[in-house]
């Protein structure tokens, strides 16, 4: 299938800002079930200032903020031809090595309710066991937009009994790490069935397990990620995985506008 995806990031400013950087991981990866039909990023307020890979074989580009500008626009947009292998994709590459996926980073880092829901999984095969982990967390947890924070952690969405995908991929990562499974965090687009309009992106997690390698786990939604997903970037969380990320000179206030468009090509 292929995705048409135009995904823009807008910052605007009550005051001038003397200076900004930000890092945008927006571009979707080049892997065995997708690939870029063609994709742009077009900057208005700012200049891109290199592009260059992190130790995900994340795309990372750095862009400048214009001196003293009072806005920033940031478009993202091209077209992905994805296949579905129903979450599976295989081998893990690359030169980061898969024990790195089982440390815990403050996001990810358990407690007595990761423990506690851990507990009560069933014992069989890991494959099995990934599920019956998913579906307990999404009845745990309940999906509530706007309900949490970007800061919280695994622990505190627990508490909280609700959150989104962001939360849900976190609390799932942090319970895989603690069953000695690597995990990793993943941000990308989705085709929504109701909608082309949205007003953010998604998020979901991934596990590697033997005899299959990489796979993925959609817990918002209950399933496997099929080919409405483009995977954008990986972390050990979202703070590796964000797609924009950054820090600015000055003490002006902010209004942040995303607008996200997927529709099927």
């Amino acid at each position: 299938m292929k995705l048409h995806i135009r995904h823009e990031t807008r910052y605007d400013f009550d005051a001038p800002v003397p200076f900004g950087l930000q890092q945008l991981r927006k571009t979707p990866k080049s892997f065995r079930n997708q690939s870029i039909v063609s994709w742009s990023t077009q900057i208005t307020g700012g200049h891109k200032e290199l592009t260059f890979e992190d130790y995900h074989r994340n795309t990372v580009e750095l862009i400048s903020f214009e001196t003293n500008t009072q806005s920033i626009s940031l478009i993202s947009e091209g077209i992905v031809e994805v296949k579905d292998t129903h979450g599976v994709l295989g081998r893990h590459e690359g030169s980061t090595p898969l024990w790195l996926f089982k440390r815990s980073t403050p996001q990810t880092s358990p407690g007595k309710r990761v423990a506690e829901l851990i507990s009560a999984l069933p014992n069989g095969e890991p494959l099995e066991q990934m599920h019956a982990l998913s579906e307990r967390i999404r009845a745990t947890v309940s999906y509530e937009i706007g309900s949490s924070h970007p800061g919280w952690s695994a622990e505190d969405a627990l508490k909280a009994e609700r959150g989104v995908c962001q939360d849900h991929a976190h609390i799932f990562i942090t319970c895989a790490r603690q069953l000695g499974v690597p995990a990793r965090y993943v941000s990308g687009y989705l085709m929504m069935n109701e909608t082309e309009l949205q007003d953010a992106t998604h998020a979901w997690a991934e596990v590697h397990l033997d005899g299959l390698g990489w796979v993925g786990f959609d817990v918002s939604n209950g399933i496997s990620p099929d080919d409405r997903y483009v995977r954008v970037a990986t972390g050990l969380d979202y703070a590796q995985a964000a797609p924009v990320i950054g820090n600015r000179i000055g003490t002006a206030g902010e209004q942040l506008t995303v607008q996200l468009q997927v529709a099927q090509q």
